[in-house]
């Protein structure tokens, strides 16, 4: 909560009057932004709706079905986009990522979903270890310094972008999940295949560094903040 609400009023992420959705995979990390968004709804400044949605794209190690219910029962605005994003992977994907891939797909649906239901914000969980990871790897193998935008607005124009636990590290979802009890649906990402990947790759790096350095995450941040809000609009 403390995380959440420093990153909103740094990044002026939350506004009057709006209607944000969130994406839902169920995983700790959005299941924990669900309950923050919440609880910050209730005592926030600010008046805004919250709205959750979920894109099952129909593969055989992820059924984010058991949301439905848990959804219903917190009274939340829930949509449920089921498409078979695995099946036309394997069919159109050409010199990409299956993640890159899915992620793309997943993203669009969720536009969409805003657009015809009236939300003008989409909120998603990354946090400040994502920031970092992606980081790390747009420098080492794209030669550039970026990372993942805490607010930015998308490429049409008409939906803001905000990522809520942009300051929040891993390790406290994964707590407030796992002492919440909350439903996570396993195997939450279905593009990895069980293989190595670079962000693993980058993930290991940095456990590895905070073993001998236990700020090096907060120096990470600190570098990371021209960046983190370099998209922010008005």
């Amino acid at each position: 909560m403390s995380a959440a609400g420093r990153a909103i009023g740094d990044f002026s992420m939350i506004r009057e009057g709006d209607r944000i959705l969130l994406g839902l995979s169920g995983g700790k990390d959005s299941l924990s932004l669900l309950h923050v968004l919440i609880a910050l709804q209730k005592k926030a400044p600010v008046r805004f709706e919250l709205a959750a949605a979920t894109v099952d794209p129909q593969s055989p190690d992820f059924d984010p079905s058991p949301l439905k219910g848990y959804m219903a029962e917190l009274g939340i605005p829930y949509f449920y986009e089921s498409q078979a994003i695995v099946e036309q992977a394997e069919k159109a994907m050409v010199g990409d990522s299956f993640c890159a891939f899915c992620s793309r797909m997943r993203r669009g649906i969720l536009y969409r979903t805003a657009r015809e239901n009236g939300y003008n914000v989409l909120a998603l969980a990354q946090h400040l270890d994502d920031a970092a990871e992606t980081f790390l790897m747009s420098a080492f193998f794209g030669g550039k310094l970026r990372t993942m935008q805490a607010h930015y607005l998308n490429d049409k124009g008409d939906i803001r972008v905000i990522r809520p636990f942009t300051y929040a590290r891993e390790r406290q979802t994964a707590a407030f999940a796992k002492n919440s009890e909350l439903p996570v649906i396993p195997e939450n990402c279905p593009a990895c295949f069980g293989m190595p990947t670079e962000r693993m790759h980058m993930k290991t790096l940095l456990a590895d560094l905070e073993k001998d350095n236990p700020k090096v995450f907060s120096s990470i941040l600190t570098a990371l903040k021209p960046l983190l809000g370099a998209g922010v609009p008005s």
